[in-house]
């Protein structure tokens, strides 16, 4: 076995891409989900299938309890933490900044940033050489957004991704003498459901024509970048933030 890897928000997207790659190459998956539990279930059963191991981890990401509960029921199914893909993340509708509610920007957030800083909190408790861990590694799901702002759209989004920018790197300083690498990705418009969820069912076509690439990004191509990052082939990147967007 590679490794224990933990991913949250795993049972569609990118994460449940991340997921079966990841099992494929040997990791032992947990497949977090915050109420979908079909979908991850899904995940797990397909992972099983093909002959690796896997557990659907229940748990939202922006509560504290649950995060603790949810890294315990990994070690618990799966054994000590190895790696950990903060992937959980949440956009709204469409809207211009003067129309933000608090409850939006409070719940944008709580799951973006909150949720992958507590996770990484969690990881690094188990994972850190200092505290008898393996050390291991982070990724954390980002966004080209960051640096874009998602004017119109989502630029509360857009910081709460820059936030999580600026922790990948000052986590990845913070824990590199501790045997534990911190790196994040930034997909750009890739092809799953968040953008249906932000009443948007139409963005892939409509944002296409502006990516150099001339098309949307697919699941599995950011599961790769995310799983380089986690290998043994990245051992001297860290507090690092790798652009797959399509050259956006």
């Amino acid at each position: 076995m590679k490794g224990v890897l933990l991913i949250t928000g795993a049972g569609r997207g990118i994460g449940a891409a991340t997921a079966r790659i990841a099992a494929a190459r040997g990791y032992a998956v947990g497949v977090n989900y915050r109420v979908d539990a079909a979908s991850a279930e899904g995940v797990v059963d397909a992972i099983r299938g093909a002959g690796g191991t896997a557990a659907a981890i229940p748990g939202d990401v922006s509560l504290e309890a649950d995060v603790v509960r949810m890294f315990d029921t990994c070690h618990q199914a799966l054994g000590p933490l190895t790696a950990l893909v903060n992937n959980a993340g949440v956009v709204d509708q469409k809207a211009r900044v003067e129309d933000y509610s608090a409850a939006r920007l409070e719940r944008m957030f709580a799951i973006n940033v909150v949720g992958s800083i507590l996770c990484a909190r969690e990881a690094v408790r188990r994972m850190s050489t200092a505290r008898g861990g393996p050390g291991g590694a982070i990724v954390n799901v980002s966004s080209v957004a960051a640096k874009l702002g998602s004017s119109g759209e989502y630029v509360d989004y857009a910081a709460a991704k820059a936030a999580v920018d600026t922790f990948t790197i000052g986590l990845a300083r913070e824990v590199v003498g501790e045997g534990i690498r911190v790196n994040a990705v930034r997909p750009g418009i890739v092809r799953t459901g968040i953008h249906a969820s932000g009443g948007q069912p139409d963005r892939l076509e409509r944002i296409a024509p502006l990516v150099p690439m001339q098309r949307p990004g697919e699941p599995d191509e950011i599961a790769h970048a995310i799983l380089w990052l986690l290998s043994d082939e990245a051992s001297y990147v860290t507090g690092s933030l790798l652009d797959v967007s399509g050259g956006r």
